[in-house]
């Protein structure tokens, strides 16, 4: 990946220059939200495509960043596979789904479909900055990033990048062995001193579409009262439905559901959630450490 900056000055000199590239692209973008798991399997990548489509369809601008390495899914949930960012003066363009929503993944730039990402740490930390600092992102009203599961490089590095101001979007299923796992994404948060938008309860029941039977697969109720445990606040339940699979492989990110389906009902609450708290009362939302 071809960046901006020069890489014939000395070292200091260098790292001074990307640096304050960074900052002019950060300075740009108005709320930076990460979307984490401490679980993988709840459905992140879903719930990140859809928050950043139905922000820009209230009429925001709105960039999409996939830091997922290993796994990247954005490309085909968003119907974007085989699109290839374009580049303008040795910078790269992010792809446009739309007017107001630009994406960028590794899996625009991976062209063997076989071929494993095999990365250590360093790797993955370089990547991310250069999505962050030598893609013209221009100006956002949201950038919206989603992480691959746990709290290992990728959010690591994602939160360093952004700063402190950089609020998450916890997703979790309702099981205990989830919630197990998704706490300590709320305290990986706690550490790291950056606030929590809330956290959304996905996979929460499915309905039968034969007979309408609400099933509790994974149980219910455990995001909810995590949210209570550590006093962030919960965006909500997501239920799991036939549309959801068929959206995604479909590359619609949720988006055509018609508005009363219970899953588009409950994606625009949670929407609506993430939209307050991320106007001004992000910072209020610091997860209390246990005592």
């Amino acid at each position: 990946m071809t960046g901006s900056t020069d890489f014939g000055r000395d070292p200091e000199a260098q790292k001074q220059a990307e640096d304050a590239l960074l900052n002019s692209r950060m300075a740009r973008i108005g709320q930076k939200i990460v979307v984490l798991s401490g679980k993988g399997g709840v459905g992140k990548s879903t719930v990140s495509a859809a928050l950043a489509v139905a922000l820009a369809r209230a009429g925001n601008t709105v960039g999409l960043m996939d830091v997922d390495v290993h796994g990247p899914s954005i490309p085909r949930l968003l119907g974007l596979d085989g699109k290839t960012p374009d580049m303008d003066l040795g910078v790269m363009l992010p792809v446009p789904w739309s007017d107001t929503l630009k994406v960028m993944s590794l899996g625009f730039l991976l062209n063997d479909k076989y071929a494993a990402t095999i990365w250590r740490g360093p790797a993955k930390a370089g990547v991310i900055r250069q999505f962050l600092q030598d893609v013209e992102w221009g100006a956002l009203d949201y950038l919206v990033v989603d992480c691959p599961p746990g709290t290992g490089d990728e959010p690591l590095s994602v939160m360093q990048l952004l700063g402190p101001d950089a609020a998450a979007v916890i997703v979790t299923s309702p099981q205990a062995v989830a919630i197990d796992d998704v706490r300590r994404s709320v305290g990986f948060c706690t550490t790291l001193g950056n606030p929590v938008l809330g956290l959304v309860e996905n996979m929460s029941g499915f309905t039968c579409p034969t007979c309408s039977t609400v099933s509790d697969v994974f149980g219910s109720g455990g995001g909810e009262a995590l949210a209570a445990e550590v006093g962030i606040p919960f965006l909500g339940r997501i239920p799991l439905a036939q549309e959801v699979m068929a959206s995604g492989e479909a590359g619609a990110a949720l988006a055509d559901l018609p508005p009363e389906h219970p899953v588009a009902r409950a994606l625009a609450h949670m929407v609506e959630r993430t939209r307050l708290y991320s106007g001004g009362l992000a910072l209020q939302n610091r997860p209390a450490r246990p005592a």
